[in-house]
Order: C-alpha cells, then sequence, then structure tokens
C-alpha cells in the first residue's frame, strides 16, 4: 500500500519525504488555508519536494470553471494531481480532464454507488472518506472493502485512496481491505512507528551493550 500525506506544511512534509517512506501528498483548500501560503506556491513548493503525486483541488463549483482550473494547476508541476468533489459537475470535469490526460482525484465521496461513477469517468484515485462516515455511526472501512470488491471485478483502473484517517488502525485496515493507498495526517504517520515495547526492547538491548564495553565503530 502507498503513504501519501495529507498535509500542505512544507516544513513536516521535508522532515517527512527525507525518511523515504513518502509516494505522494494530498491537499485541500482547509490545509492550504491552515498553511498560510498563497495557494498556487504552496503546491509549486510541495511539488519540488515530493516526486510522486500531489493532489491540488479546485475551488470551482461547476464543470467550466473546475476544468479550467484544473488545467491551469496542472501546469505547475508533471505530478500534479487535479482534485475534484463528487458531484455531477465534479464528475462532468473528471472525464473532460481525464480525457486530456490529466490525472484526477475525485474526492468526499461516501458510498459505492458514487465510486462507480468516478471510475466511469476516469478517475485517477477515488477518496472514501472512511473517517466522516464512522463519524455519523457508518461504517467507513466497509466502503473501503465494497469498491474494492467493484473495481476488481470490472477491472477498473482508479486507485482507491482511503482518506479521512483517524488512526493508526484506519492505516491497518484499510491496508486489510485492500486500499491502494492511504493519505494520512502527519501526526498519524508518526504513531505508526511508536510503541512502548519497542521503546522498552531498545533501552534493555543498549544497557546490555554498554556492559560489554564494545563498540561496532
Amino acid at each position: 500500500m502507498k503513504i501519501f500525506l495529507d498535509s500542505a506544511n512544507i516544513d513536516e512534509i521535508k522532515t517527512l519525504s527525507e525518511t523515504g517512506l513518502i509516494d505522494g501528498v494530498t491537499t485541500n483548500p482547509s490545509l492550504i488555508a491552515k498553511s498560510g501560503m498563497n495557494f498556487i506556491d504552496a503546491i509549486e513548493k510541495i511539488c519540488s519536494i515530493i516526486n510522486g503525486p500531489v493532489s491540488a483541488e479546485v475551488t470551482g463549483v461547476d464543470q467550466t470553471t473546475m476544468v479550467k482550473e484544473g488545467q491551469k494547476l496542472s501546469k505547475i508541476a508533471p505530478n500534479v494531481v487535479i482534485k475534484v468533489p463528487l458531484t455531477m459537475e465534479g464528475l462532468k470535469a473528471c472525464k473532460t480532464l481525464s480525457d486530456e490526460k490529466i490525472n484526477v482525484n475525485v474526492t468526499l465521496c461516501f458510498n459505492a454507488a458514487q465510486a462507480i461513477l468516478a471510475a466511469k469517468a476516469g478517475a485517477t484515485y477515488i477518496s472514501p472518506f472512511i473517517g466522516r462516515l464512522d463519524d455519523i455511526g457508518a461504517d467507513g472501512m466497509n466502503l473501503i472493502s465494497e469498491i474494492v470488491e467493484i473495481y476488481n471485478i470490472y477491472n477498473f483502473k482508479t486507485e482507491v485512496l482511503a482518506a479521512s484517517i483517524r488512526g493508526v488502525q484506519d492505516v491497518v485496515d484499510s491496508a486489510k481491505f485492500g486500499a491502494d493507498i492511504a493519505t494520512i495526517p502527519t501526526n498519524i504517520l508518526r504513531s505508526m512507528y511508536l510503541h512502548p515495547l519497542t521503546d522498552k526492547g531498545l533501552d534493555a538491548f543498549l544497557s546490555d551493550w554498554a556492559k560489554t564495553g564494545q563498540s561496532i565503530l
């Protein structure tokens, strides 16, 4: 499973990209606003750090505006992916952009029927928001499972990008249910490698090693 960062914080993206574990980045208008940066400048900077896909979301609500914004954003860098909402206008924009060989991430997906339409429209990625479904008592992971099953049956090329990740277990479950990608907030990514038994074990190893008086270097 590929790991994307869900962030527009340049310092965090740069630091975590140095691990070699980051395959891409997703942004949205809320994350860009929180960064305090100019939208175009932020996407350009992220693309200079990350070689993989970087999702930049349009803000228009009609097909014509979304297509124009998508065409402009796609020129920032070759790895820009245009993010459109899962509305009828967004699906029409997705079809137009994908026909122009521009990669599209269809976001705000909340059921499998929507995911079918996105795949038919040529989406490169579909972003089911599992955390927001869980918030209202629905089963976000069941949605991942349904989409993966349907896409496999019909050999849709659209990749399933699990979004609205709320914890480490969401990442694990997304992998178990076959999501191609999980886009993860930076704090959750850091939590993935933390475990008290790891720290305890390392302390014990280092203590025992110190008693030998040896050095490898």
